[in-house]
């Protein structure tokens, strides 16, 4: 490949990469990296054998590489939450989600109860019994919110930062268990494409949560369909005869 082909096909990539992010005033060379690795394609890697022997019933259209992202999205997970466990064996903190909720507030002056809920991605009953048992230990201060009467404003007190702060390194350690053996490419590249799925399902969470599974699904067809028709070939037409 020339080099004035690479060249073009990097600042394509780029433009691309710039769409997707919604042209903001400046990016981590590390997102754009992480993209540029993705789109480069990976070996393909078998995943661990989970299913028994009866798959029979399994129709192909069920058993793909859509299927096994989301299987392994909540393994995942899981995986994470058993070391967050271990780490607070050493705390007052009981909880993945108590730690997620402190160290959210930790990060603000005070937030509504029903903002700080919305954050985390949960459930508004889910989410009142966690706050509820932080408050219980004395964890999370309430006060009056003086613009809205109608709803409370919560903040993390001196003895939930000081819980915190104690169980932080440990976190940190957690962190660097659950990329296990990804290089510093993969992380990046991994850590770009769960960004991108954040911010889609996140825009579903708080705009169109109460859609039907149909209608969401339909809204993501459409937008598949449109993203094939963009103009990234005429770009790289322009591109290819300016340089």
């Amino acid at each position: 490949m020339k080099k004035s082909e690479i060249l073009i096909t990097l600042i394509n990539h780029f433009f691309s990469f710039d769409s997707e992010k919604g042209n903001p005033e400046e990016y981590s060379i590390d997102e754009f990296i992480g993209y540029l690795n993705a789109k480069s394609g990976s070996q393909e890697l078998m995943m661990r054998e989970i299913s028994g022997e009866n798959k029979e019933w399994f129709k192909d259209e069920y058993r793909n590489t859509a299927s096994d992202i989301s299987i392994l999205i909540v393994l995942m997970n899981r995986y994470a939450k058993s070391y967050i466990k271990k780490v607070l064996m050493e705390s007052s903190l009981q909880t993945p989600d108590e730690f997620s909720f402190l160290i959210t507030l930790m990060t603000y002056d005070n937030l509504t109860k029903s903002e700080l809920i919305t954050t985390q991605v949960m459930e508004k009953t889910s989410g009142s019994e966690v706050l509820r048992r932080l408050i219980k230990r004395g964890m999370i201060a309430e006060a009056a919110n003086k613009n809205d009467k109608r709803s409370i404003r919560v903040s993390i007190t001196k003895y939930g930062r000081e819980e915190m702060l104690k169980i932080l390194p440990l976190m940190s350690k957690v962190t660097k268990i659950v990329v296990g053996n990804l290089n510093a490419e993969e992380i990046n590249t991994l850590s770009y494409l769960l960004k991108k799925l954040d911010y889609f399902h996140n825009d579903i969470y708080l705009n169109k949560k109460d859609q039907s599974l149909s209608d969401i699904f339909s809204g993501i067809t459409y937008r598949q369909e449109l993203s094939k028709n963009t103009n990234f070939g005429a770009m790289n037409t322009n591109l290819s005869g300016k340089i």
